[in-house]
């Protein structure tokens, strides 16, 4: 059997795939994945050895553009440029998936929600089976959770009936998506779709997360299959600067954010917040390039790392957020991959963030 693995995002997205398509590599099933392919991602993608089949473009620069696009833009402004976004994603990706899904069986996509419609319509185009998975529940239709909330797109003031607020939410996809979405089966000589949501999540749903993080409470508006979360064990040694600095000094505090497009001064006043508290910081540097404030001798900027091997050494997580999902999270890592490694540093939290239709489907 042969699988392709779909996203589109950052490493938060693309790690877990790793780790899924090196285990069903381990139990005998081929699998590919579909990922942007940004140097970054090809070298951890061949680490797990899972082939990379290539995404429409990689995702480091084109998600600069799109952030820089949408700062200084009206909700409504906003609102348009997300729905231009996902036609052009839902039009190229299709390409690249249907290159990429020659000779496989089954196609389980995750990432941006028109990357995951393109692999959708892939499938249903060559009679795979397919499986939209997420890595959070509160992506998830249920009476339990509200939905995410779009630009240009609010949900109606004082409606705390999460059942009315999800059918809000098919509204809100279909404003946002179905266009693209029924622009491209329109092509292919498809007929449209009434609910581009329901359509590209299917049903059942795979939720790629710790049951204890993230516990999958039963809901009659979908189903999901919990596995617990996808993560990929890594034998890297730290690099010797970072075991010279963990070395030197008490246990620092982890300071990162991720692909999260902050200003510089957002790691400035994570290291002078731990400083006065007396504590070091091993700070990431991310796809915002943060870096120290000064020489002091009290913080590392660190580039990608062996976070396996560095969490059980340090005092405490700072971890970037979006909306309550932690990038890290998503293959395991924050507190559930130290919990995995029975390493249990605090796991402390921070500001949340949003940009564009960045939301997880």
């Amino acid at each position: 059997m042969r699988i392709l693995l779909s996203t589109y995002g950052s490493r938060g997205d693309v790690e877990p795939l790793a780790a899924l398509g090196a285990a069903l590599q381990a139990h005998g099933v081929e699998a590919r994945a579909s990922a942007p392919a940004d140097a970054e991602f090809a070298a951890l993608l061949a680490r797990a050895g899972v082939p990379l089949a290539p995404a429409f473009a990689p995702v480091r620069e084109w998600a600069k553009e799109m952030i820089n696009r949408s700062r200084s833009a009206s909700p409504e402004d906003r609102a348009r440029l997300i729905s231009g976004q996902a036609a052009e994603i839902v039009a190229r990706q299709y390409e690249a998936l249907s290159a990429a899904a020659e000779g496989c069986d089954a196609v389980v996509a995750f990432g941006l929600f028109p990357s995951c419609a393109a692999a959708r319509l892939v499938a249903e185009q060559r009679s795979m089976r397919y499986m939209l998975g997420t890595f959070c529940p509160i992506w998830l239709p249920s009476p339990h959770n509200r939905p995410h909330e779009y630009p240009g797109h609010p949900l109606p003031p004082g409606v705390t009936d999460n059942r009315l607020l999800w059918e809000v939410d098919i509204r809100t996809k279909n404003a946002l998506f179905g266009e693209a979405i029924n622009g491209k089966r329109a092509s292919l000589g498809l007929p449209p779709v009434q609910n581009v949501r329901d359509y590209v999540y299917g049903n059942p749903v795979l939720l790629a997360c710790d049951p204890i993080l993230g516990p999958w409470l039963p809901s009659d508006l979908i189903d999901a299959v919990q596995t617990g979360a996808f993560i990929l064990p890594d034998e890297r040694p730290l690099p010797d600067a970072l075991e010279a600095f963990l070395g030197a000094g008490p246990a620092p505090v982890y300071v990162g954010f991720g692909s999260i497009s902050v200003e510089s001064e957002a790691g400035c006043t994570a290291i002078e917040a731990i400083r006065a508290k007396g504590l070091r910081t091993v700070l990431a540097q991310g796809w915002a390039e943060l870096g120290p404030v000064d020489d002091g001798d009290d913080c590392l900027a660190v580039g990608e790392v062996n976070q396996q091997a560095l969490f059980g050494r340090v005092a405490a997580v700072h971890p970037s957020w979006r909306r309550g999902h932690h990038r890290r999270r998503r293959s395991g890592w924050g507190a559930a991959g130290d919990r995995a490694a029975d390493r249990r540093p605090a796991l402390l939290g921070a500001a949340r963030g949003r940009t564009g239709h960045r939301r997880r489907a």
